[in-house]
Formats: C-alpha cells, structure tokens, sequence
C-alpha cells in the first residue's frame, strides 16, 4: 500500500506545488484567470456586446461590466439550450446543470461548458484527493472504493444536442470509464431518479464492497447510513464498512450532522473533509484537517468578486478583488467562469478566515436570512446558536427551518424555529434559552431586539416528529443531489408548509 501511495503522490507532486503558489501569487493567478477569460471570449455575442477586446485592467472589466443574476443571463440560456453557439463562451453547450435552489421552485438551467468540465468541475474532486494523501500519506483509501449518491435528476434531453440534470449526474456521464473501477454504485444506478429506489439498490449492491470513502451531501447520506442498518440489523456503519476512513461533504454545512456522524461511525480515526462545489463551480477544498476553513482555488478558470453585505441589493454595488478583502467580514461571491458566466451573483455568501493562502467559510445565502425586524440574522448566526445549544443540552438537531413571526395587535414579534431532533433536550426550554443567548452574543441586531423583548420575544420552537422534513422534501421533489433544505427565510412559506404536514401526521 505505501508503493501504491508513493506512486499517487510522485503523480500530484507538481499539483500541490501550484496549490502551494496560492500563498505568493494569488493575485497574479487571478489576474490572469480574467484576462485569460476575457481573450477566449472576446468574439462571442457577450464578448462584442460588452466590448472585451477593449479591457485591459479589472477597473476597465468592472466598469464596463454590471453585476449578473440569473435572470439577466437567462435568454442567452435559453438561445444556448436551443443550439445555438458563441454566445456567452464560445462553441456550443452540451451539458446544463439543473438547479431550483432554494428560494424558489424555479428551475435554473446552469451552463456547463467542455472547458468547466474539465478545468473546474472535474479537477476540484482530484484536487480533493491530491491533498487528502498529502495530509493523510498512510491511507488505505486506494485499496477500496468511493460510495456516491448521483442526482435526483438524471440527463435529459432538451434537444438532439443539448441535456440537463443535476451537475452530479452530468459529472457521472463525463467521468472517465477507469473511475468504474474505484467508484460504486454503477452509473446504472446512481442515475436512478427515484431516490428511494436509488438508496435501496444502492444498498442491494454495495453491502459485499470495500468502502473506504463517501462523497456527497451530508443529509442524504444519513438517509443511506440509517437504511443500511436498519437492513443490515448493525449497531454502527464500521460494522458494514470496516475501512470506511474519509467523507468528503459538500452543499451544506456538516456541523449540525457532525455528532450523528460520530454516533453512526464511532471512530476518533474517521475523517472529514469539507469541498465547495456548486452547479456554477468548484470554489474550496479543506486542505487543513486541523481547521474548518477552506482554501479557495484559484486556478481553476474563475475569477473571483467580492460584494460588501452593506452593498448587497444595491443597482451597481461596490465589488472587491481579492486584495482588497477583509478577514471576518461577510461577502456575497461574484464569479466569472469559463462556464460563461460573467460577473455572476450565485448568491452565496463567505468570510475569509485567513489571507495568503486566502481561505473562507461559507456564512449561507444572501436570500436566506430573517430581517423582519431589522435583526439581520443570516445562516451563519443560526448554525452557530443551534450547535451551542445541543452542546449545552446534550441535545442532537437532525434538520430545523426558522422564520418570523409577525407582530399583531396582540402579537410581539418572534422568531419560529422548526426543529426535528435525532436526540430531544431533556429541557427544550433549556434548549430555547441557550439558542437565544447565543443569537444575542454573535448577532448585536439580534440582541438589541431582544432587550426586554420589546421588539422581539423569546424564540417560539416547535417540535417536528421524526422524518418530516425528508417527507416534506420528498413532497416538494427535492429530494437527494444538490436539494438543501432551507434553513431560514423572511417569510413564512415553509414554516406554514411544514405547519400544514405536520399537523396532518
């Protein structure tokens, strides 16, 4: 095994040193990342309409270029989806990655060009791997196989020429055949649609394999460990999987998992390892497994944006280059892609955590956030709260959603939390006071809402019987690949939607 992995890491050697370059030169990297970009699309529809030839500094590129959402990019999308060619990248688009996030059950057709393909979406994974065996040198990883769980969509066709689906599903199609030999399930079956049936077959066919690695979504994973043992009649997944060693999650954030995670392969040698991938890109990889940041790639065809939160919503806002960052505050991402997205706003947002190398934690969603109140409480503050609060009760949160609750004539304003724990609190109001007073000490406008509950009183939680939230997702179609439950909205459509499920349980 040590011949196996010295010849692996003789192979990345000349990969982890341009990763290494990310803490001299990231601004050089990046600089030519842009302009690199802009000269492969100057003679494509966006690039004449914008005038590409003409820039030459990234003043000129922001000046010249506004901030996009999906909605202004969406008719070249759709152009794009019918075959024609040279508009946002050049060539024509093949793939498209299907994503209805989370805010809205809108369908978003993401394109996926040969170039992101290849320079993004598929070398994030073998980046992962590469810095897996730098950190983890003595792995047994390589004698076993990765477990994945493909999409809830398969491809499809929109036309002759052109398919959709989820961005795992068309990583599954584009993957080279060799990675049969090291992967499970089949393709066969990780395209199954229904997820149900998907994990059951799963299941059917991996018991016998040697895994030694996930990939995935943290939640659906739970899914699969639960009905592995459930059929397997195991006390734990080491029971099944003796040398499973390494989960690499992406999509949400594992520390609300992490303790079911431990409960479920009790192993102090069990490794996490965080990546952040997305229908638009790869963006980090968790190359430190003693910190919970990520670095961010930055050789990978994308250049990098950064909106002030106070600039967010604003008709032309404020962008920032990476030199120009600041650690700990909160920025929503803006890329530009050789995807052919241009100045793109995915609509997450990320704090650095370190400089030279340049690394970040995702903070959660410019939509996602409760500010009925002017109490700005984003996902970060609530992931924060919940995990202090199971600490303090021994409690363990399998999923929660939060909203607001509006005030009436004979209603104060509060916030209405959702939660379906795996391990209740042997005091929920305990639970309550632990998860406000953590709200209040990393929030300011949080607390001031709070005083004396003048604006706000104390948060209203809600008990959810075990399995909702998976059959309130399943009832939305939402269910596996990239699907996220939403943690926290300004309005009260999911509160009231679970409300009507669970009262009808």
């Amino acid at each position: 095994m040590p011949l196996i992995n010295s010849v692996i890491n003789w192979i990345n050697v000349r990969r982890i040193y341009q990763i290494e370059l990310y803490r001299d030169h990231a601004h050089e990297i990046q600089d030519e990342a842009l302009f690199s970009l802009l000269d492969s699309a100057k003679d494509t529809e966006w690039g004449k309409h914008w005038n590409f030839s003409s820039i030459s500094t990234v003043k000129e590129f922001k000046d010249n270029l506004p901030v996009q959402t999906y909605e202004s990019i969406k008719p070249y999308v759709d152009r794009l989806r019918e075959g024609e060619k040279d508009l946002l990248w050049p060539g024509s688009v093949k793939w498209f990655a299907k994503s209805s996030g989370t805010t809205s059950d809108k369908s978003k057709f993401i394109p996926v060009t040969k170039e992101s393909l290849e320079k993004c979406h598929l070398r994030g994974p073998k980046d992962v791997f590469a810095l897996y065996l730098r950190n983890n040198p003595d792995s047994k990883v390589l004698l076993g196989k990765t477990l994945t769980l493909g999409g809830s969509h398969r491809v499809n066709n929109f036309n002759n020429n052109s398919y959709y689906g989820d961005l795992s599903a068309i990583l599954i199609e584009n993957v080279p055949t060799w990675t049969d030999f090291i992967r499970i399930p089949s393709s066969e079956i990780a395209l199954i649609e229904e997820f149900e049936e998907k994990i059951n077959k799963i299941i059917e066919t991996s018991l016998e394999e040697n895994v030694t690695s996930f990939a995935g979504v943290p939640s659906w994973y739970l899914v699969l460990m639960k009905k592995v043992l459930e059929i397997t009649g195991k006390e734990n997944i080491l029971d099944v999987w003796p040398n499973l060693e390494v989960f690499s999650h992406g999509g949400v954030n594992f520390e609300p998992y992490r303790k079911q995670y431990e409960k479920l392969i009790p192993s102090a040698q069990m490794k996490y390892m965080e990546a952040y991938n997305a229908s638009e890109g790869f963006f980090g990889i968790q190359d430190n497994p003693h910190r919970d940041d990520m670095l961010l790639m930055l050789d990978y065809g994308i250049y990098y944006e950064f909106i002030p939160m106070e600039e967010v919503g604003k008709e032309n806002p404020k962008t920032l280059s990476l030199e120009e960052v600041e650690i700990n505050k909160n920025y929503a991402l803006v890329i530009t892609t050789n995807g052919g997205l241009w100045r793109y706003m995915i609509g997450d947002t990320i704090k650095f955590t370190c400089k030279y190398p340049f690394k970040i934690k995702i903070t959660g969603r410019t939509k996602h956030f409760i500010n009925a109140f002017g109490e700005e409480v984003i996902i970060d503050n609530a992931e924060q709260a919940i995990k202090v609060a199971c600490e303090r009760t021994n409690a363990i949160v399998n999923e929660y959603t939060a909203g607001p609750v509006f005030m009436t004539e004979k209603q104060k304003g509060a916030h209405q939390w959702i939660i379906e724990f795996d391990k209740e609190p042997e005091e929920l109001e305990h639970f309550t006071q632990m998860l406000d007073n953590t709200l209040k000490t990393v929030n300011s406008d949080y607390e001031a809402k709070r005083h004396k509950s003048l604006t706000l009183e104390m948060p209203h939680i809600i008990l959810a019987p075990k399995g909702t939230f998976f059959n309130w997702m399943k009832k939305r179609g939402k269910i596996g690949g990239q699907n996220k439950i939403p943690r926290l909205a300004n309005d009260r459509k999911y509160l009231d939607d679970l409300l009507l499920q669970i009262n009808k349980q």
